[in-house]
């Protein structure tokens, strides 16, 4: 545990490393080639500035200078991306994109390394595990035709989150923090490269006591720990054959005494950061193991095989407050005057009856493996130049459901277990996914024009056993066996036309696609769209901006029954019909400083306009829909306008920075004319400011405010109830790198 103490230990260390840190050997000269540089998704800055699609980079200086434990923090200056928040602490993401919803990051393509990183990417991609952010080196967000190549959802776009890369040169990086709230960090990395093998460990532990107040008192935090290792092989550069091999091994824990159990409209009006006596019990627990290598290999010039290996094993365990007195607590919450006693009893405010509350096990298991294959090959002659992409992916995930229900009765203020549920009596199923991926596209350049035409093709078989919820160790085989399959050719074509050597126009037209999932009714659709999109973009020395819209024409949108979403526990997908999406995003990116003064002075703006209409009527079950759509109603959880600035002013002592975001109200059900505040979220804007000073080369101490204006907001309405956003939280902390 990182105690201010400690730090102030830490921080007297650091001065006297950093005083002494002259490098300890010379830097050894690189190799020709490294896994490093396929590890993205987006490739070089040359390469970027000809994409033709929307595409944000941010790089390891603005992820050092924020100093985010939260993606929803990080993503909040990248035009077109959407987020609710549900912890304020950003530890579950829900992020979207170009309306495709942001129920558990479900809809959009996540990666880590150029590697799918969800839990079960086809069979459950619901994001239950998502990669510490505060161990990030960089985020890359690709939008539009640009995304086809990750799949297999490709709607909206892909985030590729990178982790740290193997260092050319001994060193030893260490970042600390603590602050309000129980809010802790300790961050240490060290490796090195001698001759031909470089190694990297990290190890990264984050801390909070929680923001929330329990009724009887208790710890509401969440604790993380998170361990990565790399070890690499390069060939020497004079090899006929130049290749490079990457291992990769990671190990994640967290354990919180999160809740999906929020609060009535009145209560949250008078005590935002309240938490139910009937949460008492909940709580998480949740581990992440991670396997991968990857193998480059460069026969010959400007032709490389990149080869990647992938296994990833999660296992979660959610203790939720599900019903009251066999009521849901979503509609407890919603509908508090009709359910008065069981609010009462939610609140602890009187005794119950044995078995009143009933605390469901979500136990899921889940496992992802595969391998990958890409090649690329640049040939060209007589003015015409193409770069060549083909890729392959074999992959199989699944999902084990294992899950039961404990009886608690609430007594003297606290809940008091009285019934244990047998293993599996809740749900018991498994459900699994195959899935083989194979794309190609092609980079032709001929003069001032770029055209990038290229084609997906997923096939996916999907199989899901429910077993009786009376058989735990499944002996009596599955009672219902459900297969289905779907095979969807992705095609898409993107423009750029080079107006002047710094400007471009670029358009793109893809097929949006995203898969049905497990076991669904034979009624069920995929989601399948038709994507347009127009853009602008500059790029300089010192100055960067894109300006895109966008138009997404979905032939089925899909909905997902989850209880995240405040729905039921089932995972059914809904079928929405005709979707219209339209939008515009703009981003500016400008160095005010003055380099050779030692002035720096970056400035990020981002700006994003969604619309999406529903163009038909009909009834659901869906939670976020129903219990009617019209055509007409637009999409809930999905704010007309976002805003973001981003930035500060240092020297090579000092610095001030500061992200200034705004969120419109959003719909949390689907309708349309002016919003109605106890079926909608607050617009609200956030402030969060830090200070740094540099006293040594080599040690940065800083102070950062995050939500400097204590702003009060109601974030989001689900899972159950009334949610609120991080309140001002103050942290002192040091980096030191040497």
């Amino acid at each position: 545990m990182l105690t201010i103490s400690f730090l102030a230990g830490a921080l007297r260390v650091a001065g006297t490393l950093a005083a002494v840190g002259a490098p300890l050997v010379p830097p050894p000269q690189p190799p020709t080639l490294t896994v490093t540089e396929h590890l993205s998704i987006v490739g070089t800055a040359e390469k970027a500035a000809e994409v033709p699609g929307s595409v944000q980079i941010l790089g390891p200086a603005e992820l050092e200078r924020q100093n985010y434990t939260d993606i929803h923090r990080v993503l909040a200056v990248v035009p077109g991306v959407y987020v609710q928040e549900e912890d304020g602490l950003g530890l579950r993401p829900n992020i979207g994109m170009r309306a495709t919803g942001v129920e558990r990051s479900s809809k959009i393509t996540l990666l880590e390394d150029g590697v799918l990183i969800a839990p079960a990417p086809y069979t459950a991609p619901a994001a239950y595990y998502f990669p510490s952010t505060g161990r990030l080196e960089s985020v890359e967000v690709r939008k539009g035709s640009a995304a086809i190549q990750q799949g297999p959802f490709t709607t909206g776009g892909a985030i590729n989150l990178i982790t740290a890369s193997v260092p050319g040169r001994l060193g030893l990086a260490l970042h600390g923090s603590a602050g309000e709230y129980g809010s802790q960090v300790l961050h240490a990395r060290a490796g090195d490269t001698r001759s031909r093998m470089g190694w990297l460990l990290q190890s990264y532990h984050q801390e909070s006591s929680g923001f929330k107040q329990l009724d009887g008192g208790g710890n509401t935090g969440t604790a993380i720990g998170d361990l990565l290792g790399k070890l690499r092989f390069d060939s020497t550069s004079g090899a006929p054959w130049q290749q490079s091999l990457e291992l990769k091994l990671g190990r994640s824990r967290q354990r919180g005494r999160e809740t999906y159990l929020g609060l009535t409209g009145d209560d949250f009006a008078q005590t935002p950061f309240r938490r139910y006596a009937g949460s008492a019990a909940d709580g998480i627990r949740a581990d992440h193991d991670l396997r991968q290598a990857r193998w480059v290999l460069r026969p010959r010039s400007r032709f490389d095989l990149v080869f990647a290996a992938y296994d990833h094993d999660f296992f979660r365990d959610w203790f939720k407050n599900e019903s009251t007195l066999g009521v849901s607590n979503a509609a407890i919450l919603e509908s508090p005057d009709r359910y008065s006693q069981h609010l009462a009893i939610l609140r602890g405010e009187v005794d119950s009856d044995p078995s009143a509350l009933t605390v469901r096990h979500n136990r899921r298991s889940y496992a992802s493996r595969g391998v990958q294959t890409l090649l690329t090959w640049s040939l060209g002659s007589a003015g015409t130049e193409h770069d060549l992409e083909i890729g392959a992916r074999l992959h199989k995930d699944d999902e084990d459901r294992f899950q039961h229900e404990d009886g608690y009765q609430m007594h003297g203020g606290r809940p008091l277990l009285d019934r244990q549920g047998a293993p599996g009596s809740q749900s018991n199923r498994l459900s699994t996914a195959k899935a083989f991926a194979l794309f190609f596209q092609d980079t032709i350049r001929t003069g001032r024009l770029t055209v990038t035409p290229g084609i997906r093709r997923e096939s996916i078989d999907y199989r899901r056993d429910d077993f009786s919820t009376a058989d735990p160790k499944r002996d009596l085989g599955p009672q219902r066996r459900r297969d289905n399959a779907v095979e969807v050719w992705i095609p898409g074509v993107g423009a750029t036309w080079e107006l002047r050597p710094k400007q471009r126009l670029f358009l793109g037209i893809h097929r949006g696609f995203s898969p049905p999932g497990a076991g669904q009714n034979p009624d069920t659709r995929e989601e399948r769209s038709l994507n347009f999109e127009l853009g602008h973009r500059w790029v300089g020395s010192r100055l960067r901006s894109e300006l895109v819209a966008f138009w997404n024409d979905y032939d089925n949108l899909l909905g997902v029954e989850t209880v995240s979403g405040g729905g039921a526990t089932t995972g059914d997908l809904h079928n929405g019909g005709a979707v219209h999406a339209r939008g515009i995003e703009a981003s500016l990116r400008i160095d005010l400083g003055d380099a050779s003064g030692g002035l720096a002075g970056p400035l990020r703006l981002s700006y994003t306009f969604t619309e999406a209409i529903f163009q038909s009527s009909f009834a659901t079950d869906f939670e976020d829909w129903g219990p009617a759509v019209h055509r007409g109603d637009r999409l809930p959880y999905l704010p007309a306008h976002r805003l973001a600035i981003d930035g500060g002013i240092s020297t090579r002592h000092f610095g001030v920075s500061g992200v200034l975001a705004y969120t419109d109200a959003m719909r949390t059900r689907s309708g349309s004319g002016p919003l109605v505040p106890a079926l909608a979220t607050d617009a609200h804007w956030t402030f969060d400011l830090a200070l740094e000073e540099r006293p040594l080369e080599r040690l940065r101490l800083f102070v950062q405010v995050r939500n400097a204006f204590d702003e009060v907001y109601l974030a989001a309405r689900r899972p159950y109830g009334a949610r609120p956003g991080m309140p001002r939280t103050v942290l002192v902390g040091f980096d030191l790198d040497f």
